[in-house]
């Protein structure tokens, strides 16, 4: 790989590769976020797991699981 990463051709179709993946990534992460995050609970919830996340550093099914459970008790109340 580092033999092709110094070819001027290979290595700007590699950025481009790149660019375009990061692209696609946060588009995606966009329409998942405006699809998700509807009302204020589920934005709170949001938050609160990314910031358990990068905080404690712990497995994001974790997150999801507690996510979960949380989302299920605030629609039980209802």
């Amino acid at each position: 790989m580092p033999r092709i990463r110094r070819s001027p051709a290979a290595g700007a179709f590699l950025d481009g590769v790149n660019v375009a993946a990061l692209s696609l990534m946060v588009l995606v992460i966009y329409q998942l976020g405006r699809a998700s995050l509807v009302d204020i609970k589920t934005v709170l919830i949001g938050v609160i797991s990314g910031f358990i996340l990068f905080r404690f550093r712990i497995n994001s099914a974790w997150a999801v699981l507690g996510g979960a459970i949380v989302g299920w008790i605030l629609s039980a109340g209802k």
